[in-house]
């Protein structure tokens, strides 16, 4: 689907839009989620920490969105998290100096080059400004993606950072949780929360942002025992979908193949790559569109020994969800270094520093993502049906419930079966608005899943309809067992059709 077909349906529906958008001089890369929307994340996140974080026994913090500066002079990040950036010289324009060039070229364009070298290749390519068509452009310069923030008043006043990735309070909690969780290593610890990057040019909507959400998982491990992982007999066989380096096309590699020849690090790393793409296949995503693109050396983040991108294929191209990094122990040794304390540990009478495997995904680009995949539009006698093909349990709700009509005690009935389902821990909504042809096309463009009917044979037989939202099939069933249904129909939508 077109972009612009998302985003209008974003506004109609209010799912996200502009931060302050009622002024003119708003910044751009802020984005408000509305009720919808609101709900709509929130089941992702849930979805995250039942499918990724429960299952795979993860700790999840909440840490602190501000930070010190020596959190940040230990991390590299003051000295290490530049972007490189050029600018018209007709219209004052800035682009990130790969990003411009990667438009150009259709193909990928490491930051890390040097300053002179991306200048070099914006003069060879005769870049031209998005904005104005000049070809005149200032040299490529560094820019620090870092949000300052100064923490009290006047003379003490302490210089402090917006954190640009939710990690970092994870390593400096990561012995106070080892210590009182009494787990062994591995341990994975997950945080979600709020992250904060000042991007030169935010552009794409929630894929490129300066406010965000991260979903992060560190998982500290023995680097001595990558290839001792107790469950990895679950996924020996699972086929991963890889784009090595220099093969230019996706590959489906067993883990066990994967790990034997050394395509991949360790079994630790291809586990949690297996329950990644199990995650986002398990979310909605079709395997088909998926890949993790192995980055080169120049291309990795600074503190990365190896990197797998998790990019999955939409209308406006390949779009990275997650980060999957082995930090090795960058992290725990700069903050030793820089705090003076020890952070090692001591399993089976050795003493080290542990390692780091990370998964760092962004929500908003999640959120995105599913629905560009998610957005069907059909060919109708009266115009066109717009839905979202969502599932259940990231749906805003499970299920509408409707009166056919408001009179004859038909809203009676369904205000009691909403207020019911909703004792029962289901997410409902009721709409006794307008013509039932109007709500069902109303809860199809949200993405909720099933509608509830009361109609006149409710009266006589304590039956209701329930409508399937992608087929648009019903089917009438008993009143009292409508919880029951809804339960496995949040499970598993293809049960409809065994009603």
């Amino acid at each position: 689907m077109a972009k612009s077909e998302l985003d209008n349906l974003a506004a109609r529906r209010a799912l996200f839009f502009r931060s302050a958008e009622i002024y003119a001089n708003a910044p751009s890369g802020f984005w408000e989620y509305g009720p919808i929307g609101t709900k709509i994340k929130n089941k992702i996140i849930e979805f995250w920490r039942k499918e990724l974080v429960a299952k795979n026994n993860f700790l999840e913090i909440d840490g602190s969105i501000i930070l010190p500066k020596d959190v940040f002079v230990a991390s590299k990040h003051l000295e290490s998290f530049n972007d490189p950036i050029v600018q018209c010289k007709k219209c004052n324009s800035l682009y990130r100096a790969d990003k411009l060039l990667e438009s150009i070229t259709s193909s990928i364009v490491p930051e890390s080059l040097s300053t002179a070298e991306l200048t070099k290749m914006i003069k060879e390519h005769n870049a031209k400004c998005p904005k104005c068509n000049s070809r005149e452009f200032t040299e490529v310069r560094r820019f620090n993606m870092m949000m300052r923030v100064d923490i009290g008043a006047a003379e003490q006043k302490q210089e402090c950072y917006l954190r640009p990735e939710t990690c970092q309070s994870i390593f400096l909690d990561f012995l106070r949780i080892y210590k009182t969780s009494r787990m062994n290593l591995p341990l994975g610890i997950a945080q979600v929360g709020k992250s904060f990057r000042n991007e030169i040019s935010p552009r794409q909507s929630l894929l490129r942002s300066r406010e965000f959400t991260q979903m992060e998982v560190e998982i500290f491990f023995n680097p001595k025992k990558i290839d001792e992982i107790e469950n990895f007999d679950e996924v020996a066989n699972y086929k991963l979908m890889l784009m090595r380096l220099g093969k230019g096309k996706i590959e489906k590699i067993s883990c066990e193949k994967a790990v034997k020849e050394k395509i991949i690090s360790g079994k630790l790393v291809a586990y949690y790559l297996a329950r990644v793409q199990q995650f986002y296949n398990a979310i909605g995503i079709p395997i088909a569109k998926m890949r993790f693109r192995e980055l080169a050396k120049d291309e990795r983040a600074f503190y990365a020994r190896e990197t797998w991108d998790f990019e999955v294929s939409t209308s406006v191209g390949w779009v990275e969800l997650m980060a999957c990094n082995y930090r090795t122990d960058f992290d725990l040794a700069g903050h030793a270094k820089q705090s003076k304390q020890d952070l090692s540990v001591n399993e089976d009478g050795q003493k080290f520093i542990p390692h780091v495997f990370e998964l760092s995904a962004g929500l908003d680009r999640l959120f995105y993502v599913l629905l560009d995949l998610s957005l069907r539009k059909e060919k109708k006698a009266k115009g066109e049906r717009i839905y979202l093909d969502l599932i259940p349990r990231v749906a805003p709700f499970i299920a509408g419930v409707f009166p056919l009509v408001n009179k004859d005690g038909l809203d009676k009935i369904a205000r009691e079966i909403y207020t019911d389902l909703l004792n029962n821990g289901f997410d409902v909504l009721f709409d006794s608005k307008g013509s039932i042809g109007r709500r069902y096309a109303r809860i199809d463009e949200i993405g909720v899943p099933f509608a509830i009917t009361v109609d006149y044979q409710t009266k006589d037989d304590n039956t209701v309809t329930i409508r399937e939202r992608n087929s648009a099939e019903q089917k009438r069933v008993k009143i009292m067992n409508l919880s029951e249904i809804m339960a496995k129909l949040l499970r598993d939508k293809g049960y409809f059709k065994e009603l």
